[in-house]
């Protein structure tokens, strides 16, 4: 195979383009089939070729062509190992991501911090899985001087298996909480995946950026070479949260200039402090100017319904409906009560994949409802109907029964916070409200 890859290596470098979308065909590209449960790719290799591209890359004999096929073992893993080659060759920093919740906010605003100064390369969206990372990777071209990889997981061992692949010289784990537990496990099964990029940079020498108020996260990084942040004065950068009515302001003591600066975000929540100042430290510690950082953060404007707000005209949204798990819906609902706005309105949706704990950790959430005092509360998805005799919400099954009721009601002149796992859907509400 290694043969074989090196010539792979070789055509890359002439068509560096790689797609894997027969509708998003870039003429000259190398079109890996890949396949997934409804769909193989491989059935696609000829059209692909029609289309523009220089190559395709299969793993089913019946589907070579005479020309300009390249027949392999797996598809994907030769995918993953041509990154894992490129990677090698590569003399730039790499900056891996992960952590339960807040990655893909983090990443995009390490990203436009660093950007300020470097010709960066970065995770598109959060396509931060085992397809996503090597595409990455393979993105990254001879003007790139600083790449940025998010990588997430729902699996035992995936973050590791990416490690592999990315092989990073710095990384940041956000935060370890209660996600994905029915692949994990359990809890313990989040920390060991998570802190496998930590084990990885542990071997290579490379060195972590850590949440100094974190003390998981200092306990798993204990004895690294590490450039903390956070509030204790003793971290490497510091900040301090100085307001949050919506959008979070904070205060960074810059040691450079010897001042504090104040930096104001268009994001909202306070459990975002720790994402700015993660951004805040990387830019930090590469030599971006202060300025430029403050400027980078405060320009970035959150989308993908990730604490987006929107205002439509009938009520003011706060659109987090990308996806949940107990930890961050805890931590957004306790946010949204602390907003001094009047007439709030709480739409919630299941939290998917927890397994044996979903039904537990679905009735905290409930606890936490009752004790909020918001004007109105909603929620959506079986799990919650299943639990609809320990609450006196109204619940509905899946997003078309409660966009019917919202249709009915006609809410107006509320501040309305939606959260929810991707699953569910919620960003369908949008037009009702």
């Amino acid at each position: 195979m290694k043969e074989n890859l090196t010539e792979l290596y070789s055509l890359y470098l002439n068509h560096p383009e790689i797609c894997t979308d027969t509708r998003k065909i870039i003429p000259g590209s190398i079109f890996f089939a890949l396949k997934g449960d409804n769909f193989n790719a491989n059935k696609l290799a000829a059209n692909a070729l029609e289309k523009g591209c220089a190559y395709a890359v299969i793993d089913e004999a019946e589907y070579k062509t005479e020309n300009n096929s390249i027949l392999v073992d797996n598809v994907l893993q030769t995918l993953q190992q041509l990154a894992a080659y490129h990677r090698k060759q590569l003399t730039i920093p790499v900056i891996g991501i992960t952590g339960t919740n807040g990655k893909t906010t983090t990443k995009e605003l390490i990203s436009k911090v660093l950007g300020k100064k470097f010709k960066l390369c970065s995770t598109r969206g959060n396509f931060n899985n085992h397809v996503g990372v090597p595409l990455t990777l393979l993105s990254i071209g001879t003007e790139v001087e600083i790449a940025v990889v998010e990588m997430g997981a729902n699996h035992p061992g995936e973050i590791g298996e990416l490690c592999k692949i990315s092989m990073p010289d710095f990384g940041i784990i956000t935060n370890i909480g209660k996600s994905h537990l029915e692949g994990f496990g359990n809890i313990e099964g989040v920390i060991n995946t998570k802190k496998e990029l930590y084990n990885t940079l542990r071997n290579m020498n490379g060195k972590v950026f850590v949440n100094r108020d974190n003390s998981l996260l200092m306990n798993l990084s204990n004895g690294m070479e590490r450039i903390t942040y956070g509030i204790f004065p003793d971290s490497d950068c510091t900040g301090e949260i100085i307001g949050s009515d919506p959008f979070l302001k904070i205060k960074w003591f810059c040691k450079s200039y010897g001042k504090h600066i104040d930096i104001s975000t268009n994001l909202v929540g306070v459990f975002n402090f720790e994402n700015v100042l993660a951004a805040v430290c990387i830019g930090d510690f590469f030599g971006v100017d202060p300025e430029d950082i403050k400027d980078a953060l405060e320009s970035y404007i959150p989308s993908n319904n990730r604490s987006q707000i929107i205002k439509t005209k009938k009520n003011t949204l706060i659109m987090d409906a990308y996806n949940a798990n107990p930890t961050s819906m805890d931590v957004s609902l306790r946010s949204f009560a602390q907003i001094s706005c009047e007439r709030k309105f709480a739409i919630i949706g299941d939290m998917l994949e927890l397994g044996i704990d979903s039904l537990n950790e679905h009735k905290k959430i409930l606890e936490l409802l009752e004790s909020t005092g918001f004007e109105k509360i909603l929620l959506v998805g079986k799990i919650f109907t299943s639990l609809k005799n320990f609450h006196k919400f109204p619940v509905f099954t899946d997003v078309l029964e409660a966009a019917n009721h919202i249709n009915e009601i006609k809410p107006e002149g509320y501040n309305i916070f939606i959260k929810g796992s991707r699953g569910i859907k919620l960003e369908k509400l949008l037009e009702y409200l």
